[in-house]
């Protein structure tokens, strides 16, 4: 069972969130906070798969709630997904760099959100569909100069070669046509890499592509 906690100061959005995650057999919503700083607490204390998180709530904002929560060691399996009003909302990007494991519009299909939900706590990044190379591009030209290249030496050739790919945006099946290799060997190098690194998920790992130069920003084409 995938235990998840919903984090928004709207009521009305947690009550329809909470009648779509309830009725599924996998999932089930194990408490609702209304600010950020309730949601910390409440995730210090439940321990939930994953966090549906909005951007903007009082007390605490969701950007804070997520660094209190994705720098807490003892909630290291955690997984936070920022809940946004529109597809590109200026804070998306700090989202990702506070540790979110990715965002999604709240008018997603409810589907999408399912499919969220499951996928993040596999440990698969999520962006919604068409952003992510905007996002890619926003961290790019927001980022500060290339730090040293801490940890890439324990990654082999081939895992570097991936992560770079990883940073620029293409999934694992596109790393596998690019490469001519298999998803799932794709897939493998992409975790070892993740591994190596102690990167949380996947879109961790693009953060440190870029902070540690492996990507730049001309490469994005």
């Amino acid at each position: 069972m995938i235990r998840v906690v919903l984090a928004d100061d709207q009521l009305l959005v947690r009550a329809g969130f909470r009648a779509l995650l309830d009725a599924q057999p996998d999932i089930e919503v194990a408490g609702e906070a209304g600010d950020g700083e309730e949601a910390a607490r409440l995730v210090r204390r439940l321990r939930p798969d994953v966090v549906l998180m909005d951007i903007r709530m009082p007390v605490l904002d969701g950007l804070a709630a997520t660094r209190t929560i994705t720098g807490d060691e003892a909630l290291g399996e955690v997984r936070v997904v920022m809940l946004t009003t529109f597809e590109l909302d200026e804070y998306v990007f700090e989202a990702i760099r506070s540790g979110a494991s990715g965002f999604l519009v709240k008018d997603t299909e409810p589907e999408e959100l399912l499919r969220a939900v499951r996928a993040v706590v596999k440990g698969d990044a999520l962006l919604s569909p068409g952003v992510t190379r905007r996002l890619i591009g926003e961290f790019a030209a927001r980022s500060k100069r290339p730090a040293a290249a801490a940890g890439l030496e324990r990654l082999t050739e081939r895992e570097r070669e991936v992560m770079a790919l990883v940073g620029m945006g293409l999934s694992n099946d596109e790393i596998a046509r690019r490469l001519v290799v298999s998803p799932l060997t794709a897939k493998t190098h992409v975790s070892r890499a993740m591994v190596k690194l102690g990167a949380r998920d996947r879109a961790q790992l693009v953060v440190l592509a870029y902070e540690s130069g492996l990507v730049r920003p001309g490469w994005l084409g």
